[in-house]
């Protein structure tokens, strides 16, 4: 009897890909543009108002760290931005909630930005109620001049 060994074939050796898949980035990449594009029209953090125009200097808001914005719109609407977010408020959650900043901080600071088109008889209606929470410094909002810019 003979025997024979078997061998064998010789296997070939894959060369290594180089080529890298996309696909699964791209559905991740418009997954996320999906999510920013609804997401970016909810941060809208403040109140679109017109403020009136003005040469006075503006105020150096950085090294106060304690600042509250009140803004009254063109139909009277009084908002409280705290943290940026701005939220529609009565005159009498206005007066508690800025009592309550006031117990905690009396340096507090607020400005008042009421639009070039609201009453004036609103705008001072809020300054009333800031003074009848204890705010001892109230500032009033306003652009700058565009004729300043020459």
């Amino acid at each position: 009897m003979s025997y024979t060994s078997y061998t064998p074939p010789p296997r070939r050796r894959r060369r290594p890909m180089s080529e890298i898949n996309v696909v699964p980035y791209i559905d991740v990449m418009l997954v996320l543009l999906i999510i920013f594009m609804i997401t970016a029209p909810l941060l809208n953090l403040g109140v679109e108002i017109e403020l009136p125009e003005s040469a006075a200097e503006p105020l150096d808001t950085e090294s106060n760290e304690s600042v509250v914005l009140v803004t009254v719109t063109s139909n009277g609407d009084l908002y409280l931005n705290l943290d940026g977010k701005a939220d529609l408020i009565d005159s009498e959650s206005l007066i508690s909630k800025m009592a309550a900043f006031v117990r905690r901080n009396p340096d507090l600071e607020v400005l008042v930005g009421g639009d070039q088109h609201a009453n004036y008889g609103q705008v001072y209606a809020v300054m009333v109620y800031l003074q009848q929470a204890g705010v001892r410094k109230v500032g009033l909002m306003s652009d700058p001049d565009a004729q300043d810019d020459n």
